[in-house]
């Protein structure tokens, strides 16, 4: 494990998946999950190559077909710790035999926390080290403690959307896949009261999302502001009596129901030219 601190956070990660294991204030209290595995024994794993599930685990490319499980293997794997100082960690996994027969492309990962003050920054970077064009999507799913500690009532706790978001959910439907955009939005004006029964089926899912920040956490109390600029998608999820709630900004998403196209034509998937590189990252900040 590796530890990095300011005065106002300490993080504690995991080389295994880059993975943020531990989210604390500058008195040592828990922001993130328990991780009961009752529940899911998650904390913040890095979603790549892709986001969601696809239809039947397989994805096709130039006539063969692929399998990748839900949220791609980036978080399964071993990351080598290539910088560290006392505020900031940088993991890079690179391309191997394992990755090439699942995902036949020469890639380099790198997953950056840093703490400055009280905010915790994420920043993944994707480069293509093939020499040709290369799809891959990139996501986020840290769980922070429901209730946050700070004496708010759980039945308090919401989420509050930076801009009006006039777009319908998306339904999750068999297998993890993407149904369509029809549910009704469970805001009210900007803000999503948690409440268990929200989640009775599976995440809430943005397709389309304005927002590019949201706070979480119950009135008159410290909260977490989560900042996403360079990711379209959102999926807000629990399972029903666990103390955690996802907030997950995504550039990509699950397979829509019934998908049969080749990988590029997965909603949210990006091409990466030969040597291009591309950075995304996720700030969430301590606001007392």
């Amino acid at each position: 494990m590796v530890e990095i601190a300011s005065s106002a956070l300490s993080a504690v990660v995991n080389p295994h998946g880059a993975e943020l294991t531990h989210l604390r204030d500058g008195d040592g209290r828990e922001l993130m999950t328990d991780a009961d595995p009752a529940f899911w024994t998650g904390r913040a794993p890095i979603l790549f190559p892709i986001v969601g599930a696809l239809n039947g685990g397989v994805y096709r490319l130039d006539g063969s077909e692929y399998s990748l499980p839900q949220h791609g293997f980036a978080r399964t794997l071993p990351f080598d710790v290539i910088e560290q100082d006392d505020a900031r960690v940088r993991l890079r996994l690179t391309d191997n035999d394992a990755t090439h027969a699942v995902y036949p492309f020469a890639f380099t990962l790198d997953v950056e926390h840093a703490i400055d003050g009280a905010t915790l920054t994420t920043t993944v970077t994707v480069t293509n080290r093939g020499d040709r064009a290369m799809p891959a999507s990139v996501g986020f799913h840290p769980a922070f403690a429901w209730p946050l500690p700070y004496g708010g009532e759980r039945a308090d706790h919401r989420i509050v959307f930076e801009r009006d978001e006039p777009a319908l959910l998306n339904r999750i439907v068999p297998g993890g896949l993407i149904g369509p955009a029809d549910a009704a939005s469970p805001l009210e004006g900007h803000k999503l009261a948690l409440r268990d029964d929200l989640f009775a089926v599976n995440a809430l899912v943005w397709s389309e999302i304005v927002s590019q920040s949201v706070r979480y956490g119950a009135p008159a109390a410290p909260q977490l502001r989560i900042d996403f600029p360079q990711t379209p998608m959102l999926g807000i999820w629990t399972k029903p009596g666990a103390a955690f709630v996802c907030v997950e900004p995504w550039h990509g998403i699950a397979d829509p129901q019934g998908f049969a196209g080749e990988i590029w034509d997965k909603p949210g998937m990006l091409r990466f030219a030969p040597g291009e590189a591309r950075s995304f990252a996720m700030a969430v900040t301590l606001e007392a």
